[in-house]
């Protein structure tokens, strides 16, 4: 299939198919005359694989290593379930973040009268630079 039917096939947009394949994560399809990429089956398996790592919020060197780990028959489940905690640790922290965030622009938004007056707190604290 070529690129466009892969695309479809996956949801991985065309131009993240040919980053995949330009960075290593899946091999460079053969061309057909015409010159277009010719996909496999076991191409689309491998971006559906890649995908669904990236919507876990595994990065790039992550995905590379499970799909060692996924190739390998002879892994230990250890070493998967490993790197899957370890992500579900580093998201559990960015959530902490984004939860300290909210938090403060909602604090921020309660405080401000939000009329015509040109006095805000939110400006006043962006102004400040001060992080919290």
């Amino acid at each position: 299939m070529n690129i466009g039917q892969a695309s479809d096939a996956t949801g991985v947009s065309q131009r993240m198919v040919r980053h995949y394949e330009k960075i290593g994560l899946i091999p460079a399809p053969p061309r057909r005359d015409s010159g277009y990429r010719d996909y496999s089956d076991e191409d689309v398996h491998r971006l559906r694989f890649i995908a669904h790592a990236r919507d876990l919020g595994f990065p790039i060197e992550e995905i590379r290593e499970l799909l060692g780990l996924w190739l390998d028959r002879d892994r230990s489940s250890a070493d998967v379930k490993a790197l899957a905690i370890a992500r579900a640790e580093d998201l559990g922290r960015k959530a902490q973040v984004l939860e300290r965030m909210q938090a403060t622009l909602l604090d921020l938004a309660a405080r401000c009268h939000g009329d015509s007056r040109p006095d805000c707190p939110i400006i006043a604290s962006l102004a400040d630079g001060e992080r919290t």
